[in-house]
């Protein structure tokens, strides 16, 4: 019993230090277990933290695990954040973010073609940002950049792949154009740095 404690306590840890998910096996390997075991006590550990009403969740994400803030603390810690934070994707960000994630991978060029606007900068924005990546190239002419999500992205929206995104066509029938993006990445982070655009957006005003 008091060695399964104290390898609790070092996943927890583990957990806690992390600044991104960590899959099973990794986890394995640190704590000297197989990875069944590993996903076990992920599993005990996260029922644990509900049962003593604890204000963090543990949830696999992007497929490893990672520590949250309990749903029922957004507001408190919503607020925190954004005493000192007030940076947010912009509309042009959101558009092209939802783009990338229903098209990839997908072209700078189809991605301007899809926003009617020159997408470069807000495409250089994102990738800093780590939520969007080169995915390789292209066969057409010129074998252009394609770009695709990466799983910083799954890691924001608390999904554990991509096919858990929600579908469009609710969305494209209950709302306008603009509101998808919205939707789609409505839970992203109010992450750090600057959501201003290398290069002004005639849309985006």
């Amino acid at each position: 019993m008091a060695q399964d404690v104290t390898d609790t306590r070092a996943l927890e840890a583990l957990l806690f230090v992390s600044d991104e998910p960590l899959p099973a096996p990794l986890l394995a390997q640190a704590l000297g277990v197989d990875r069944g075991t590993a996903d076990a006590m992920c599993d005990g550990l996260a029922n644990a933290l509900v049962e003593r009403g604890s204000g963090l969740v543990l949830r696999p994400v992007a497929g490893g695990w990672r520590l949250f803030t309990h749903p029922d603390t957004q507001e408190v810690v919503e607020r925190f954040i954004l005493s000192s934070r007030q940076a947010r994707l912009t509309k042009a960000s959101l558009e092209t973010l939802a783009i990338v994630a229903y098209k990839q991978p997908v072209t700078r060029h189809q991605v301007s073609s899809i926003r009617g606007v020159n997408s470069d900068g807000v495409l250089r924005a994102l990738t800093d940002r780590g939520l969007i990546e080169e995915a390789g190239r292209d066969e057409g002419p010129g074998r252009p950049l394609l770009y695709a999500t990466t799983p910083r992205f799954l890691e924001r929206l608390g999904l554990p792949s991509l096919a858990a995104l929600p579908s469009l066509a609710p969305l494209l029938s209950d709302a306008g154009g603009d509101d998808v993006a919205e939707a789609a990445v409505e839970t992203e982070d109010r992450d750090e740095g600057s959501d201003r655009e290398p290069q002004p957006e005639p849309d985006d005003g």
